[in-house]
């Protein structure tokens, strides 16, 4: 399983956008190195760098460029030492391979949605839920491989925010998402829908939003989301009025957020989960992929109180923290958790 020291990972997808976030993050990892990498058919057979077009607003990772792209094949996998699988597969075409590898005893990370509603498949956010990773022991761990999921893009930096504000007492959370047009995927939008446009529905993510934040935080509150795609490139914008059973202000907001701090020290977490930020027109697209690593923080600003509610706005980057570097960080918890278990 291990080769220099590190844990042999496979990239599923790998010339997505997703995809392309987990090479980033996954080629100078301190834990984990890729070995293997898969794409679409037409990629299979040349390396990477020849295969990709790479989107990221980041330096392509040289160290990955020489990689083969392969088909996903369990046995080459088992041959080439890997047990630990990250999955950019799309959502239709996830749900069977990724069982099937469980089912050989692979570990399957993935940030598609085939499976986040499985009552034995952890929604894991590790600086908000680090225990429902014991989830996996219902999938038979460890005599057998599992399946963990991140969230949806928006409700990653949705949970994280809305985390260390349950002690208040949350009723109800109304939200309104302007969502990137990189979370459609590459080649996703055309120009002709997106340019000068923004488009009032995405299919599926309200649904998402509202069943997979009590799914992580454990409550139940009234959820209305509403989701719109806009004309930017990396980021989701999210407006947020939460209704709360106790009376906090925004100062006490504020200091909840301050103290978001994770419970285990991963490579891939910001040392605390929300950053908030003052002045107008905070926080914007433009902050993207800022903080240590790039893309994880989740940036809130714009506080306000309108009776039981508090108003605030919030970014989180949809490839990274909603995406790839979500279920990386998972990886970490689990190595930190069950080390050595199999």
């Amino acid at each position: 399983m291990k080769n220099n020291n590190k844990i042999n990972v496979c990239v599923m997808g790998a010339t997505g956008l997703i995809g392309q976030a987990f090479v980033n993050i996954l080629s100078s990892h301190p834990v984990f190195q890729i070995v293997s990498l898969t794409g679409s058919k037409t990629g299979i057979g040349e390396k990477y760098r020849d295969a990709i077009n790479w989107k990221l607003p980041l330096a392509f990772p040289d160290k990955a460029g020489d990689i083969i792209i392969s088909k996903p094949d369990k046995k080459s996998l088992g041959n080439r030492g890997i047990q630990v699988v990250f999955s950019a597969l799309p959502s239709d075409i996830a749900g069977d391979i990724e069982d099937d590898l469980r089912n050989e005893g692979f570990f399957v990370f993935t940030n598609a949605g085939a499976h986040r509603y499985d009552t034995d498949v952890p929604i894991l956010v590790p600086d908000i839920n680090p225990g429902s990773i014991k989830l996996i022991e219902e999938q038979g761990f460890p005599k057998s491989g599992f399946i963990i999921t991140n969230p949806n893009c928006s409700s990653a930096g949705l949970s994280v925010a809305l985390a260390p504000l349950k002690r208040f007492g949350i009723e109800e959370v109304t939200v309104s998402t302007y969502q990137a047009i990189s979370g459609a995927g590459y080649p996703g939008l055309s120009a002709m829908d997106i340019s000068g446009n923004v488009i009032p529905h995405i299919e599926g993510e309200e649904e998402k939003i509202e069943k997979e934040t009590r799914k992580i935080l454990e409550i139940d509150p009234e959820i209305f989301a509403t989701c719109v795609r806009v004309p930017v490139l990396y980021g989701h914008l999210e407006t947020i009025w939460v209704e709360f059973s106790g009376s906090p202000c925004p100062e006490d907001i504020q200091k909840a957020w301050s103290k978001s701090v994770p419970e285990f020290n991963l490579p891939s977490l910001t040392s605390r989960s929300v950053e908030y930020l003052t002045g107008p027109g905070y926080p914007g697209n433009h902050l993207s992929f800022r903080g240590d690593p790039p893309g994880m923080q989740v940036y809130t600003g714009g506080l306000k109180k309108r009776g039981r509610r508090i108003g605030f706005n919030l970014l989180v980057n949809n490839l990274v923290r909603g995406g790839a570097g979500g279920s990386v960080a998972n990886a970490e918890l689990f190595h930190e958790i069950y080390r050595g278990s199999k």
